[in-house]
């Protein structure tokens, strides 16, 4: 089972962080302590939800998943999906094409083509180039794995729209240009992702919705 990590005001990474970006600390005092734990007990289902989710919103993407939960029994695994036609998977809300790229990455998966515990090993861009690939995978789930699933604490996913949501509001600022943003978030280095996760839970607890204030 994935340790769990707890971060905190005493973290070194928290520390760092709130050392180089006075709006950053704010968002982090408003946030709290944050408890999570990485999908490495199962990076295949965490990669077919991401395939599921692109360009689709949280909530539209976890109903699809939980369909495709359903038809695997609970369990899904390579072997599970790999035993659903293709008609069955589409049953689930999803298009013909995240179809073919699920059915890519389960045969990948089988055949080993793409051993998860291999990437552990293997430096972000590397981690990055393999899963992209494979056709359907870009960016954004490639970075959705390397944070959520390895654990990598310096990726920017600038691909990702709720981060850039979250970016906008702290910043206050409507350019989401990526070289922009990248120049912006350059002082979060080497702890990107940890920063991230801060302005991830920012908007899932709503605090967006209210106009940041550095000083109120």
């Amino acid at each position: 089972m994935a340790k769990k990590v707890i971060l905190n005001q005493s973290s070194p990474q928290v520390v760092y962080l709130r050392k180089k970006d006075k709006r950053l600390a704010k968002v982090i005092d408003m946030v709290g302590p944050i408890e999570y734990s990485a999908h490495i007990d199962n990076p295949y289902a965490f990669f077919v939800h991401e395939i599921i989710e692109q360009m689709l919103s949280v909530k539209a993407g976890a109903k699809i998943y939980n369909r495709l939960l359903d038809l695997c029994h609970g369990n899904i695994t390579p072997e599970s999906v790999a035993a659903l036609s293709d008609e069955e998977i589409k049953s689930i809300g999803t298009s013909y094409s995240k179809v073919t790229y699920i059915r890519n990455i389960t045969n990948a998966v089988i055949n080993q083509e793409l051993v998860f515990s291999e990437l552990t090993k293997l430096p972000d861009t590397d981690v990055i180039r393999k899963l992209t690939s494979f056709k359907g995978v870009g960016k954004w789930t490639a970075k959705m794995f390397l944070i959520f699933v390895l654990n990598r604490e310096d990726i920017l996913p600038i691909e990702d729209v709720a981060f850039l949501q979250s970016y906008k509001w702290m910043y206050k600022t409507p350019d989401v240009d990526s070289k922009s943003v990248e120049k912006k978030c350059a002082k979060w280095h080497p702890y990107a992702s940890i920063a991230s996760r801060y302005l991830y839970r920012a908007l899932d607890m709503g605090l967006t919705k209210d106009e940041f204030h550095l000083y109120k």
